[in-house]
């Protein structure tokens, strides 16, 4: 499992980067989900981790 966390806003983003941060589960600044560890939810947190802060959960 992985918990993310939003740390930065997607407003004024690449439409494909807001498409990867809705498809994690986020809305709002500082929200947190805890996700299953797999490599297409990896790759999404890769492709934005400049918004968003990834740790183990």
């Amino acid at each position: 499992m992985m918990k993310v966390t939003l740390i930065r806003s997607v407003t004024g983003r690449l439409k494909q980067h807001q498409a990867c941060v809705r498809g994690l589960g986020l809305r709002r600044m500082h929200q947190s989900v805890v996700l299953e560890d797999t490599r297409a939810t990896r790759g999404m947190a890769d492709k934005v981790s400049y918004m968003v802060k990834v740790e183990e959960a």
